[in-house]
């Protein structure tokens, strides 16, 4: 199964404007790293990626109700990523969910346990 947290990341980015370029599979181009790295270092830090997922949720949140809805995340995420998301299986991802989430699978992606992906 793909990273779920790059997986969204990738999407997210291109919903809120990074212009679509060619890439592997996995992999964060250009446009994608710089929308995510706040401090300009070259790399996105846990800090970082979890402000811009924090806010991603909100902005998914289209009826503001505090979750997402499978049909407010169905641009981003598949119905087996949406289930597994769901930790109490309400048919619901709750705010925490979501970041325990994606914050699990930034932690996966980090492969030389760093802090930052590149």
């Amino acid at each position: 199964m793909k990273i779920l947290a790059l997986t969204t990341t990738l999407i997210l980015c291109q919903c809120f404007g990074a212009a679509a370029q060619q890439q592997q599979p996995g992999s964060m181009y250009q446009g994608q790293m710089d929308r995510l790295d706040g401090n300009g270092s070259k790399t996105v830090d846990r800090s970082e990626y979890e402000t811009f997922m924090g806010t991603a949720f909100g902005s998914l949140d289209k009826n503001k109700d505090g979750s997402l809805q499978s049909d407010e995340t169905v641009q981003i995420l598949t119905v087996e990523q949406f289930t597994l998301t769901d930790a109490d299986h309400n048919g619901r991802i709750s705010r925490s969910e979501f970041m325990q989430r994606v914050m699990a699978d930034f932690a996966t992606a980090d492969h030389d346990r760093n802090g930052n992906l590149q």
